[in-house]
């Protein structure tokens, strides 16, 4: 896709205008629509767009300060310019294209934009000789736009019969996902009321990431047009299930034909850099715990016998450690990072999962032994092994401890970052006191 191709597109399809669409700190959507004769210059030139969205909380109060991003620089404007593959016609909107921007600030790229600092992470393992396969499992809860009913109110998981009653919105889901380059496999209902996962194939490089962010968004939109409501907050009934989105990855080579994770003459059936890898990610898993799972909400989940992970373990096939690995031959064998949470930002899971499984082969880490029953049950885990933050203050504390996670990730990102989830603990607290 070049910037003629997509004029060509713009032209054939009559589109009125195009979103030129970023993530925010907190992995929402934010965009400007531009009108589709001007998508040439804005293109080229680029397009001002304020700097203050990486500072703005969950709640959308107002921008947090000392980020680095609002008035420190005086709530100015960086230009954006687009990624020209990104580019998609929206089937669901009319006459409106949309495609995916990166910030610059005097001429920089703007190194605390999460999937600036994704990007990063998987430049480093290019250099290592390594490239990822990956995909985000999400699971979201989907309610009636004016009642806030949920689509079922039952427990009946995996149900033929409980899709049907809105099975309108699924096909709208299957027909619309794919002809924005999100590749369904499969739909399904889960425990919670109203509780979906939708799963799609995975792909290299940040195009991954890019993916997910397409899916949450569309989501959210197709839902919302058809009368509907979806959730990708992770807890939304404090009693419930809580929604994850797992990181489904593996290692292959740079040329992205060759597998990397598994060996036939290992007896755990994983290549040397495999376990260096699954041994970066569980030595720095407090750490990354608050970007896989990045706001009050989100910790809330991690809660034993919840399906949630609480501890840095692994195992095979295992749904009650933070990483469960597959063996299924070469191209098969893949590991499920389970500490991601629905509400994470995908490009910062993908993002610190990298980081932190990078550390693990240039260091040669130890793998610890894997759990083969409950990780749950404090007897059937290895001896010291860590437990995962359950709260903001902690995880924020376990993150900006782990000096190799933060020098990864860079200081204009953990700036930023801390300081909008600093401002989210304070107000849980206050509301905590009201009671609210």
């Amino acid at each position: 896709m070049d910037l003629e191709k997509i004029l060509a597109i713009i032209k054939e399809a009559n589109l009125l205008a195009i979103r030129f669409e970023q993530t925010d700190t907190n992995g929402i959507a934010r965009s400007k629509l531009v009108l589709a004769k001007h998508f040439k210059e804005k293109a080229t030139k680029g397009l001002n767009f304020s700097l203050t969205h990486l500072s703005v909380d969950v709640q959308i109060n107002e921008p947090v300060s000392d980020t680095g991003y609002a008035e420190e620089i005086g709530y100015g404007d960086a230009v954006m310019f687009p990624i020209f593959e990104t580019f998609q016609v929206l089937p669901w909107l009319e006459r409106t294209g949309r495609i995916l921007i990166e910030p610059t600030w005097k001429g920089s790229e703007v190194g605390g934009h999460p999937r600036v600092v994704a990007r990063r992470q998987l430049e480093k393992l290019r250099k290592l000789g390594i490239s990822l396969l990956s995909a985000h499992e999400h699971e979201f809860y989907v309610v009636d736009k004016k009642t806030k009913k949920p689509l079922n109110d039952d427990k009946n998981v995996h149900s033929a019969i409980r899709d049907t009653p809105y099975h309108d919105l699924l096909v709208k889901f299957m027909e619309y996902l794919p002809k924005v380059g999100v590749d369904l496999e499969h739909v399904e209902n889960e425990y919670g009321p109203g509780q979906l996962e939708i799963s799609y194939k995975p792909a290299f490089g940040i195009r991954a990431a890019d993916t997910a962010h397409t899916y949450k968004t569309a989501i959210k939109e197709i839902a919302i047009l058809n009368g509907y409501m979806a959730s990708f907050m992770t807890k939304p009934y404090p009693n419930k299930s809580g929604s994850s989105s797992h990181f489904n990855h593996s290692l292959w080579d740079i040329g992205e034909k060759v597998p990397l994770l598994y060996d036939a003459h290992d007896p755990l059936s994983l290549s040397e850099t495999g376990q260096y890898w699954i041994a970066g990610i569980l030595a720095h898993a407090p750490a990354i715990e608050v970007l896989m799972a990045p706001t009050v909400n989100c910790l809330s989940r991690v809660v034993p016998h919840t399906f949630a992970p609480v501890n840095a373990t692994w195992g095979f096939d295992n749904r009650t450690c933070d990483l469960r690995v597959k063996i299924n031959g070469p191209e098969g064998t893949y590991i499920e990072h389970r500490a991601g949470a629905a509400g994470c930002n995908p490009y910062l899971s993908l993002a610190a999962t990298v980081a932190a499984g990078v550390d693990g082969i240039v260091n040669k880490l130890k793998l610890p032994p894997h759990v083969t029953g409950n990780a749950y049950e404090e007897a059937d885990i290895p001896p010291k092994t860590v437990f995962l933050p359950t709260n903001m203050e902690d995880a924020l504390a376990a993150l900006t401890n782990d000096d190799t996670i933060c020098d990864a990730l860079g200081k204009d990102f953990i700036k930023c970052f801390t300081a909008v989830k600093m401002c989210e603990a304070r107000q849980a607290r206050e509301a905590e006191a009201k009671g609210d």
